[in-house]
């Protein structure tokens, strides 16, 4: 496979951030009640994703090595504050939606991790279609979370509602964003298994503890999972 290609393939099947690294979970749980708040804050955090990489990847041979996290937060903080800023002039009811998960999105592990294992080693283009795929990605994970919660909690998609369904109280409420989530991996894990894979395994070399999300080094996660396939 193109490695331009792998890299968006990357992020939105193979190395999912929700459904497969099971990463990003506090916006993941919290703000899907509906499609257009998942649709939002994917998109916000793909934006952000994006255009980090694309920093730091400049930056990457000048950023010196004991200093490279607070210099990657300073970066994405100010991609945050920009976003911000432009949700509260053109979008300010999605805004007030999504409210301080916006300003969270500096500390997002999707993409800290992003940025240390992938964008801080690798070229502009690819580090640019890693922060693709991988915001792609998350941004398909919370709109079918936010779209299956919307519809079965409350009995609208898009605020237009489903004739003879008043909907299920409890899937907009904390409870059932892990009854979906639960649902939607468990049916991903079920078409792997159909196409002959296992389900994934993190086996990290350094633990979950030190986790910041697999990039292109291939370490123990990547080695199991060809193994297993």
């Amino acid at each position: 496979m193109n490695k331009y290609v792998e890299r968006l393939f990357n992020g939105i099947i193979k190395e999912n951030p929700t459904f497969v690294l099971i990463l990003g979970m506090c916006p993941t749980l919290a703000v899907t009640s509906s499609l257009m708040n998942g649709a939002g804050m994917g998109l916000s955090t793909l934006a952000v994703l994006v255009m980090s990489n694309m920093v730091i990847s400049m930056l990457r041979k000048i950023i010196p090595n004991g200093v490279r996290v607070p210099a990657f937060i300073v970066v994405v903080a100010s991609f945050v504050t920009i976003l911000q800023f432009l949700l509260q002039a053109y979008l300010p009811s999605l805004n007030e939606s999504l409210g301080i998960y916006i300003p969270l999105i500096v500390v997002n592990c999707i993409i800290l991790g992003r940025a240390e294992s992938y964008a801080s080693k690798n070229p502009v283009i690819l580090s640019i279609l890693d922060g693709l795929g991988m915001g792609l990605g998350f941004t398909i994970a919370l709109s079918l979370l936010g779209a299956f919660r919307e519809i079965l909690g409350a009995g609208t998609i898009l605020g237009h509602n489903i004739p003879s369904w008043d909907g299920i109280g409890i899937f907009v409420m904390a409870p059932g964003a892990f009854f979906v989530l639960a649902f939607l991996v468990a049916t991903q894990n079920y078409i792997r298994m159909r196409q002959g894979k296992k389900p994934r395994k993190l086996q990290c070399e350094q633990g979950c503890a030190g986790c910041s999300g697999c990039g292109n080094d291939y370490t123990a996660c990547e080695k199991a999972e060809k193994e297993e396939a």
